[in-house]
């Protein structure tokens, strides 16, 4: 499964970008040595997105970094994305995957071990658990926000298909994470707000680093 080897993941919000491109942030995080990127973007319109998929599409495939779409299956498809995440109030993780087929990446975001385990039960590839130490990048209810490293090792613990952290993680706090059971960490304004985002990338790879142990397995707990 490639999710097993997500360390490293960006998501996607032009607005915090401090005026550069989406494009420029990801370049930057590819060279910086970024694993896999979604397009989120909720903030602007279908078409705008779709195109800006299309160029992120074509620069992920030459770096070989895995592209995965939030929410929208539709705009996946037609891009040709590696897979897609939903919420809890998107499309079902089965829906996705009846949609896409089964050589997609289907990832589900999931804050408590019932929402984890109906997802894996419907047949997600990977969980975001989080918010891990909660988020300025989006609204989210009170019991999401902020679940800490605790709520990964349950999470963990509960289920077979990876996990990434997600959620205020940065490069100062996201080895507990890891340590907790994540295969690695989300972020969004870590990299994106970043004054230098290639930087940034290489800064929150050592911290994922140094919570595993030499072997890439997490550290017992």
């Amino acid at each position: 499964m490639i999710a097993d080897h997500w360390q490293t993941y960006l998501v996607t919000q032009a607005s915090i970008s401090a005026g550069r491109s989406t494009l420029e942030i990801v370049r930057e995080a590819i060279a910086g040595g970024i694993d896999v990127v979604q397009l989120r973007e909720k903030e602007t319109d279908t078409r705008w997105r779709y195109e800006l998929g299309l160029e992120l599409r074509e620069l992920t495939a030459e770096a070989g970094v895995d592209l995965i779409v939030n929410d929208r299956v539709d705009i996946a498809e037609a891009i040709d994305a590696d897979g897609v995440h939903v919420g809890q109030t998107d499309l079902p993780v089965a829906v996705a995957r009846e949609l896409l087929g089964p050589d997609a990446i289907v990832g589900c975001s999931a804050s408590t071990l019932e929402e984890a385990r109906a997802a894996e039960a419907d047949g997600a590839d990977y969980l975001g658990v989080g918010t891990i130490y909660g988020t300025s990048s989006k609204d989210v209810e009170a019991y999401k926000d902020g679940v800490g490293p605790e709520r990964v090792a349950d999470i963990a613990d509960a289920v077979s298909i990876p996990v990434v952290g997600i959620g205020g993680v940065t490069a100062d706090n996201a080895a507990p994470v890891v340590d907790a059971g994540a295969v690695g960490v989300a972020v969004v304004s870590e990299i994106t707000a970043a004054d230098d985002p290639r930087a940034a990338t290489e800064a929150l790879a050592e911290a994922v680093e140094t919570g595993m142990t030499d072997d890439g397995e997490q550290q017992d707990r």
